[in-house]
């Protein structure tokens, strides 16, 4: 647990042309409770349209916030790991990686942490519905199956009848909302930029368990997500390409000897009757994004 008596959350947003999606996530920031934050806004989209209304938004219900204008698409783990070094050096004593396309209530970030401290924990994360129906489960809880390079969601897509209400420690979570004590990225170090978007977070996570570092499930604290809003969707070529690509990285850098033919085998295996039920535009990027995956250095 840090050192410091009263905890700063340094929250970490990246933005990419989501300018539909700040109301919602600016007025759940605004109700938040019994918690003292700093908003740390990157945008990488394509105009500064979200950055000036962050600005607008931020003034309006009085956050405070530090709005960084990239003037270009430099990917969400660079992003992540500009927002993320404010935040230390301003002396923040946790850090939240939030994505901006969630919805909040007033007492989900104090859920968190008080449950990390109480724990004295290093990470905590929330369970996480789907905004367009908020009764089916997105995640519930994961792990990181290292034979197939595959990170399961725990009830994902089923209806939440408190099945998932248990807590307990996890071996994996989406970053897209997830509280660190800043202590985490002495140990793990920063998020690994080539990934640009996808499978960063397993990589993070990844180092964090060969760093002992548990991550506390905490099925109180609820976020509702708009899955996938400023990336076209789960089957758009963007999507699929990045995908493919960074799960060929990932087991590449990451795993070893039998485990890791294991997984590449279990990859190319399954390309095909995934990515024949595509469009033929988005099939191709998949493709396109195996390949690349061996070509990138390690």
């Amino acid at each position: 647990m840090s050192a410091i008596q009263t905890p700063i959350i340094g929250i970490v947003t990246v933005l990419y042309n989501s300018d539909e999606v700040l109301p919602d996530f600016f007025a759940s920031l605004a109700v938040q409770e019994d918690v003292k934050f700093r908003l740390y806004v990157i945008d990488n989209g394509t105009t500064d349209s979200g950055t000036q209304l962050s600005e607008s938004y931020a003034k309006q219900y009085r956050i405070d916030a530090i709005c960084v204008f990239n003037n270009a698409n430099l990917g969400v783990a660079q992003g992540n790991n500009q927002g993320i070094r404010l935040a230390l050096a301003d002396g923040c004593s946790h850090v939240l990686l939030a994505n901006n396309d969630t919805v909040f209530d007033k007492s989900t970030i104090a859920t968190l942490l008080s449950t990390m401290l109480e724990h004295r924990g290093l990470a905590a994360t929330p369970k996480i519905m789907y905004h367009s129906n908020p009764n089916i489960i997105w995640y519930g809880g994961g792990h990181i199956n290292g034979w197939t390079m595959r990170t399961p969601h725990y009830g994902l897509k089923m209806r939440d009848i408190g099945q998932f209400d248990r807590e307990m420690y996890v071996h994996y979570a989406p970053t897209c909302f997830m509280l660190f004590d800043r202590t985490v990225f002495d140990k793990v170090g920063f998020m690994d930029e080539k990934y640009f978007v996808y499978s960063d977070d397993a990589d993070f996570v990844w180092r964090m368990n060969a760093c002992s570092i548990r991550i506390r499930y905490v099925p109180t604290s609820v976020v509702l997500h708009k899955v996938s809003t400023s990336t076209g969707g789960e089957r758009s070529p963007f999507t699929v390409y990045f995908a493919n690509r960074n799960r060929i990285y990932f087991i590449r850098k990451n795993l070893h000897g039998l485990q890791r033919l294991t997984a590449i085998l279990y990859v190319l295996s399954t390309r095909t009757p995934r990515l024949s039920m595509l469009p033929w535009k988005s099939a191709k990027r998949g493709w396109r994004g195996v390949l690349d995956g061996f070509r990138m250095p390690v």
